[in-house]
């Protein structure tokens, strides 16, 4: 009812939109290994459906709903969202119907809850806005946009970089208690822009382009302590919290988004490529080392010293440098390489585990390399993080090692995750009878298994020249500058 006082959405020519379907493979193994990826798509999706219907999340072994504080108090379907596209990409169209009306009937936006911007933009403005594009359907457009609509009031600080969280009724922000001296978080409000840009370009509303590029520019201007960028910066003074530097939790999709950014901008948005250039020429110089035992890890940079420790989180790079290398001027063959020692390191990870899946963080000191060394550290949640960058080395390289290590991971989630009520995570990798979490988190459908389904699908299937994915794994389209609404183009505008 409320949507239909406002002005309905201007007419925008949709990008070209090439491999939204296909990609089968045509060796059988392989058509084999995918299907297989499928089924375990399924047996997610149908237990949640059975379950917890409208919860975020899914408990699968207490059966029943779960959420966490990142989506407030409120059941927003963060699963339906999340797993949209992943269904629609591998032909689960019944699955996808529901789904789709599932939001038409019961995603509601006016509810008086906090959550966090930044988890709300990459799965949810994301997710809608990648089955849009997959689909067509304008349902999809019209949340992410009255959804968007209420993150807005976020940036309302005296420098414009965003809180935390957000209240969606109040308009109501405010930080995390527990990052640095009320400080807002790099890889929080430096993960807005792919999406952001999207909503101008639908919308035809400058007012979001704005809020993320007011943040470039003001990045831009400050000093950077070695050439890095702390993980805090206080919204209310401008100045960096702690410094603390990491490619891991924190900091990590700021770099990809810088990245993205450009690749987004069909390679013509230079500004953010060049602080893509300069940032990883800051972390390479500082924060890539290469352990004893020869393994190039990254480490993160804590009170003017180098912790020897990487994240699971960080394990992405691998993909973002091999994305990156292609532009890097003379240095590609420098970047495809860094990006196969990350993924080696990264495989390591696993394969030094009881379970075959990797912990939540590793250390390299001394004796110890590529292990998990605290209990705090021993358990996997179903991330995607070394599943993606698999993906980006197969589809720039076709190494078959790749498709072998990924199969290695998905036959271990298989194993040890998989339970008669969906998916679980596991406590400790290194024992042989884990305890599970009870948690099927929403990336594992949105991500993990994405990326596992395309890591034996064709290249045809979501090209990387046509679509750029979200932190979330949700693809979104290259923009041609022909096409946008912020080239001044007056046909769209």
């Amino acid at each position: 009812m409320k949507m239909k006082e406002k002005k309905p959405l201007p007419p925008v020519p949709v990008p070209n939109l090439l491999g939204i379907n296909g990609g089968d493979p045509e060796d059988n193994d392989i058509r084999k290994k995918r299907e297989k990826i499928k089924e375990m798509m399924k047996h997610a999706w149908d237990n949640y459906k059975i379950y917890g219907w409208g919860h975020n999340e899914l408990r699968p072994i207490a059966r029943k709903g779960h959420s966490t504080n990142i989506f407030g108090s409120s059941q927003m379907g963060a699963t339906i969202v999340d797993a949209l596209d992943t269904l629609y990409i591998m032909g689960l169209h019944d699955e996808f119907r529901d789904g789709k009306k599932w939001i038409e009937d019961s995603l509601d936006f006016s509810v008086n809850s906090e959550v966090s911007v930044f988890e709300v933009n990459i799965r949810f403005i994301g997710g809608l806005l990648a089955a849009y594009y997959l689909s067509g359907e304008e349902i999809f457009k019209i949340k992410a946009v009255q959804l968007a609509e209420k993150l807005l009031p976020a940036f309302n600080t005296p420098t414009g970089i965003p809180w935390a969280m957000v209240n969606l009724k109040s308009g109501v922000g405010r930080n995390w208690g527990w990052a640095s001296a009320g400080s807002s978080i790099l890889a929080e409000f430096g993960t807005l822009h792919m999406e952001f840009v999207h909503l101008s370009y639908l919308t035809g509303n400058p007012v979001y382009y704005k809020k993320v590029m007011h943040i470039r520019k003001l990045l831009q201007k400050m000093d950077r302590p070695n050439g890095l960028y702390p993980n805090y910066l206080n919204p209310r003074t401008g100045r960096w919290g702690q410094y603390h530097t990491s490619v891991g939790g924190l900091g990590d999709s700021f770099y990809e988004y810088l990245l993205k950014a450009w690749l987004m901008s069909d390679k013509t948005d230079h500004e953010a490529r060049k602080m893509y250039d300069d940032a990883i020429e800051a972390i390479e110089k500082h924060l890539i080392k290469k352990s004893r035992g020869g393994l190039t890890f990254i480490g993160e940079w804590k009170n003017g010293h180098l912790e020897k420790k990487m994240g699971h989180l960080a394990c992405f790079a691998g993909g973002m440098f091999v994305l990156g290398a292609d532009g890097s001027k003379d240095k590609a063959g420098h970047y495809l390489e860094l990006g196969a020692e990350i993924a080696r390191t990264c495989h390591e990870s696993y394969d030094r585990t009881a379970l075959k899946l990797g912990p939540e963080s590793f250390k390299f000191d001394g004796a110890v390399e590529a292990v998990a060394v605290r209990q705090a550290e021993k358990y996997y949640i179903l991330r995607p993080e070394v599943i993606e960058t698999y993906w980006y080395l197969w589809r720039f390289t076709h190494d078959p090692r790749y498709r072998q290590w990924g199969w290695e991971a998905a036959l271990a989630i298989e194993k040890h995750c998989r339970v008669s009520g969906g998916f679980s995570g596991v406590k400790d990798v290194y024992s042989s009878t884990p305890a599970h979490d009870d948690v099927q988190q929403s990336f594992f459908l949105a991500e993990t298994l994405k990326y596992l389904y395309l890591l034996f699908s064709g290249d045809d299937l979501l090209p990387l020249d046509h679509w750029v994915f979200n932190t979330e794994a949700h693809p979104l389209p290259v923009l041609h500058l022909a096409n946008t609404t912020l080239s001044g183009n007056p046909a769209v505008r």
